[in-house]
């Protein structure tokens, strides 16, 4: 199957899915999977070396787990002081802490630092963007060994949704290319999150 064949055929399916006209986390994390794998699919998008381009159909993913659909406690950490988080160069990109969620999986309480990108915020496009890099047990097995992200807007009230079939890898996991945010130590969970995308092969 052809490059164009594959975009097409991800087209179909995420059009089928979005002619529901559900909103529901469910059908988001179909969604999110399709326009993931139509990014990776498009040469003018995608972060794949051009070997790994030639042969690309699909990335892998975990089976939807609404479980991992997470109504997580918000509170807003107002006056942190912006930081240089590092990154798998010697860049270091610049962030501020803008909250802490706190939730339950599995009977076990956790917690992570949600981030605002210092450089982005200031932009139209990315102001209600809140950044989540989040280690995990899956990583290096499973998953990308340094971790993945999920991308949230700034909640209105006291929770935030946290998908973590949404979860995804820094463009680092597929081109030596980029530079990308290590997810910083407080951030790792001491569990498994099976959701999101897996490791690439």
């Amino acid at each position: 199957m052809n490059k164009l064949s594959i975009i097409i055929l991800l087209l179909i399916s995420f059009s089928a899915c979005t002619q529901e006209k559900d909103n529901s986390p469910i059908t988001l994390a179909k969604e999110f999977q399709y326009k993931l794998n139509l990014e990776y699919a498009d040469k003018d998008t995608s972060p794949l070396t051009k070997k790994d381009f030639k042969t690309f159909s699909s990335l892998d993913f975990y089976p939807i787990n609404k479980d991992l659909i997470i109504e997580a406690t918000f509170t807003r950490t107002p006056n942190e002081k912006p930081f240089e988080m590092v990154t798998t160069t010697s860049r270091l990109a610049k962030y501020v802490k803008y909250g802490i969620a706190k939730f339950v999986i599995n009977g076990k309480k956790l917690q992570l630092n949600i981030y605002q990108n210092i450089n982005l915020r200031d932009k139209e496009k990315y102001k209600e963007h809140l950044f989540l890099p989040f280690t995990d047990i899956t990583n290096n097995t499973a998953t990308y060994a340094a971790g993945r992200y999920v991308d949230l807007k700034i909640p209105k009230g006291d929770t935030i949704l946290i998908d973590f079939n949404r979860a995804y890898n820094p463009y680092c996991a597929y081109n030596h290319k980029y530079s990308c945010p290590i997810p910083p130590e407080e951030n790792n969970l001491d569990i498994e999150i099976k959701a999101g995308v897996l490791k690439f092969h």
